[in-house]
């Protein structure tokens, strides 16, 4: 099932790079824009991190934390955030229970074979739990200027 806007974000538990449990509860009373994205150190997702780490301050100014998901192990999302300087939390989501949850888990197409996956997908969750803005299989080049566009420069 897909998320749409006005939805209650679905509850989380997820352990982050460092083996830390984290839930949605740790971000409660702030705003949160969770990203999924299939696997680090590939070239589109290190782009879309990279873009989400040089905007985090202007996320940050406006009220909202940045979570990066993806299905690799703690392990290799500890080096993937030390390597490329990202100042946000990563979960891993390796049996792919969050992604489900929030949609981001389906049939995908490459080079005419269908397969299941994670979907790069993005969320906004305002303060209360509720998602603002839904979107659903993203480019990873310049889809960080169109969070920012719809959700930093609306206040």
């Amino acid at each position: 099932m897909k998320l749409e806007t006005g939805m209650k974000a679905p509850a989380f538990t997820r352990p982050d790079h460092e083996g830390n449990a984290r839930s949605n509860a740790d971000f409660a009373g702030n705003g949160v824009v969770i990203y999924f994205y299939p696997k680090a150190f590939t070239p589109g997702c290190t782009t879309e991190s990279c873009d989400f780490r040089d905007n985090h301050d202007r996320f940050f100014a406006a009220g909202y934390q940045v979570v990066g998901v993806s299905p690799d192990p703690a392990a290799d999302l500890a080096r993937f955030r030390a390597e490329y300087d990202l100042p946000f939390p990563l979960l891993s989501d390796e049996d792919h229970e969050m992604a489900e949850a929030f949609g981001a888990w389906g049939i995908k197409k490459n080079y005419g074979k269908e397969y299941e996956g994670l979907i790069r997908s993005t969320f906004v969750v305002d303060a209360e739990g509720v998602i603002e803005e839904a979107w659903y299989n993203v480019r990873a080049k310049a889809h960080v200027d169109r969070v920012g566009k719809t959700v930093l420069d609306q206040g």
